[in-house]
């Protein structure tokens, strides 16, 4: 498929003639559109430009995994993988490409209505609407129950109050599928999921871009609701109180996409080390040389190599309609806990240079520690596993 730092068999899976061709002109594409040297402004810019993003519909690129005649490209998981990966591997990981595909769209099509699914997914793979999903709020993090947004009814429209932090593409973001509680006595059973198109919202307000440890080219916000007229048809599927459920059934596939994320990064990682001690020189031979750095680097490329596999099973299962919440679970807590532990110590083989921004072992470092907090902490995920014991 392309780099295959662990001399890894690409999956039967990803074999197919149309997933090669696509892999070949998603690298194609980050090559020409999002070189290095532009990541490098786009994170000093805290954000990608807004023109990215149609660049990318124009490409064919947004709604990849949706059927064409709902709008998208026709393609499947497959093709979704293809983009993380490659984005990964090339560095251009901060582009939140597949949350809108992978995790906004999804929820449309799914459990959209026929009108809803004609009325966003052509937009959303255009990329005239870049999707954000709102989850977090400042007091309640992997709790989904405890949101305090509301979405309360009245005459035609819904009314929106609250606040939301943390939003992926939250700064570019002109279409926003909110979690609020249409019934708040209902616990639960009283969340919806909204959708609200920003362009001329009056009432909606966005907080500053946040600025992070890592992960700085991906816009990051707090988004405020304050007295938002939404149409009583933007609640996704027509119907009230189903959003704890659609969330449920769509969590593994997110923390599935986390898992693959936190691979490509970590074997990018290690095709950078590897370069660097086969070259840099220590007490008159290569760093490489040494028995300390071989072992070292034996266990890493173990642990990536474990973690790589799990994870194509994992994608198997989830094409087959078998990946369940508690394996989704186990792939997203253990890769990203593996994603930091090896890259720590990848990072130790660089030395002082491996401190500095200008090394990318340097941001891939500063990257890898959300990956243990969003999408459910790893915290969550183990709890989710021992309810299966």
């Amino acid at each position: 498929m392309s780099m295959n730092v662990l001399n890894l068999p690409t999956p039967s899976f990803m074999q197919d003639e149309d997933i090669v061709l696509f892999n070949d002109s998603v690298a194609k594409w980050i090559d020409d559109h999002a070189p290095p040297e532009k990541f490098a402004q786009w994170i000093a810019a805290s954000s990608v430009p807004r023109g990215l993003w149609n660049a990318a519909g124009d490409a064919g690129l947004l709604g990849v995994s949706m059927p064409e005649e709902d709008g998208g490209f026709g393609g499947d998981y497959r093709h979704e993988v293809v983009i993380m990966q490659q984005l990964g591997w090339k560095g251009a990981d901060h582009f939140g490409i597949s949350l809108h595909n992978a995790i906004v769209m999804p929820y449309i099509w799914h459990y959209g209505t026929e009108e809803q699914k004609a009325r966003w997914l052509p937009r959303l793979q255009s990329g005239e609407l870049v999707g954000a999903i709102a989850m977090t709020e400042p007091g309640v993090g992997s709790d989904l129950q405890g949101v305090k947004t509301t979405a309360i009814k009245k005459g035609d429209h819904y009314v929106l109050n609250g606040s939301k932090t943390f939003i992926t593409n939250g700064q570019l973001a002109n279409f926003i599928i909110v979690v609020a509680k249409t019934d708040p006595s209902e616990g639960s059973k009283g969340m919806s999921l909204i959708c609200l198109e920003t362009d001329g919202a009056e009432g909606f307000e966005r907080g500053r871009n946040l600025h992070k440890i890592g992960m700085e080219a991906n816009d990051t916000s707090e988004l405020f609701f304050n007295d938002v007229k939404v149409p009583l048809e933007n609640a996704i599927g027509g119907s009230e109180g189903q959003g704890f459920v659609q969330l449920m059934q769509q969590l593994p596939q997110e923390r599935l996409n986390i898992a693959i994320q936190g691979c490509a990064a970590a074997e990018r990682g290690l095709e950078a080390t590897l370069a660097y001690v086969k070259e840099r020189k220590a007490f008159g031979k290569r760093v490489i040389d040494f028995q300390n750095t071989q072992f070292k680097l034996a266990e890493i490329k173990t642990k990536l190599t474990v973690a790589r596999v799990f994870v194509n099973h994992c994608i198997e299962q989830h094409l087959q309609g078998k990946l369940d919440a508690a394996t989704a679970s186990m792939a997203k807590y253990w890769v990203t806990d593996i994603q930091g532990e090896t890259i720590d110590e990848m990072l130790q083989l660089f030395g002082g240079y491996g401190y500095m921004t200008e090394y990318p072992i340097a941001q891939l470092y500063k990257d890898a520690r959300v990956q243990r907090i969003y999408g459910g902490t790893n915290e969550i995920m183990k709890l989710l596993i021992a309810r299966t014991l």
